[in-house]
């Protein structure tokens, strides 16, 4: 993977919050989101935290209103000419890259404008219209304020803790977040809730192919992201390789409930998964990269998870 040293950085797509001083009040801690966690077998940080890799924040109660972050010095940062050695920089890009390929691909998709959503860099804490987070839920998409939230440091401990150290690690991780906004705006999201409420013994397989789709959706825009570009015409991506897909499909088998189970020395409990095995994640990544369509992506028709 390479990025094009002369993509100008949208800093605008970002809401830079690392300098707001964190959340007031209570935090939600290691609280699983997305669908659920391994329940009862809390027994390390690893585990406190995997639910949350990756998933919507549906905390309920505690919402307010997002804070705003400062941008300033993430511009300034983002301006020079090392922009794309910066680990903020390179992920403002990432984002600009999957907004500008949804731009376009959901009206084809789907018949409906894109709605863009910012992501928020933030640094232990943050307040959100789902409720109060910390770092420890990892990357999360909150369906009440339309953002993207993100503690730049879980890609150590992604690379660390889980062992997925890949450059394409990141933007696969931002494309599945964003592939739960489009959920949201295709109302998706909602309608799988509301199968949650009249069936609760499904909510745990239901939260498993929204975020399957999810990584269907990353995959879809790995397929295409070289063809994204700046909005002055300069390509974001130079290339991306095989290797770098690997390293998405690596990534994917890293935060599979099956493995992530595992790892924590617990046994597998498939009752339990909210968000796939390894094999399904890679699949619905695979999927999407090889088709290049979100159409192909409907992982809630009768039979595509089984």
């Amino acid at each position: 993977m390479e990025l094009n040293e002369n993509a100008r950085v949208d800093t605008s797509q970002i809401d830079d919050q690392r300098g707001s001083g964190g959340a007031g009040g209570g935090g939600i801690g290691g609280l699983p989101i997305g669908g659920g966690g391994i329940t009862g077998i809390i027994i390390s940080l690893l585990l406190a935290v995997v639910g949350g890799y990756f998933g919507i924040n549906q905390i309920s109660g505690g919402g307010g209103e997002p804070q705003t972050g400062d941008n300033t010095s993430l511009s300034q940062e983002c301006s020079q000419p090392d922009a794309t050695e910066k680990l903020d920089c390179r992920n403002a890009l990432y984002v600009n890259s999957i907004q500008d390929y949804w731009v376009e691909a959901m009206p084809e998709a789907f018949g409906d404008p894109y709605k863009p959503a910012k992501t928020v860099y933030f640094a232990n804490r943050v307040s959100t219209a789902c409720g109060a987070a910390d770092s420890g839920v990892g990357p999360f998409y909150c369906p009440g304020d339309d953002r993207v939230y993100i503690d730049l440091t879980f890609y150590k401990q992604l690379a660390d803790q889980l062992g997925a150290p890949g450059e394409f690690a990141q933007p696969y991780v931002l494309a599945h977040e964003y592939g739960h906004h489009i959920q949201d705006l295709t109302g998706t999201e909602a309608t799988m809730r509301r199968q949650q409420q009249r069936d609760p013994s499904q909510q745990n397989a239901l939260s498993v192919k929204l975020e399957l789709q999810a990584d269907c959706y990353a995959g879809v825009w790995a397929k295409n992201a070289t063809g994204t570009d700046d909005g002055s015409g300069q390509k974001i991506f130079t290339s991306i390789t095989d290797q770098d897909i690997q390293e998405g499909l690596d990534t994917a088998a890293k935060i599979g409930d099956d493995t992530l189970q595992q790892r924590g020395g617990g046994t597998v409990n498939p009752a339990e998964f909210t968000h796939g095995t390894s094999a399904q994640r890679q699949q619905w990544f695979r999927t999407g990269f090889e088709s290049g369509s979100a159409k192909s992506c409907d992982t809630f028709k009768q039979g595509a998870v089984s």
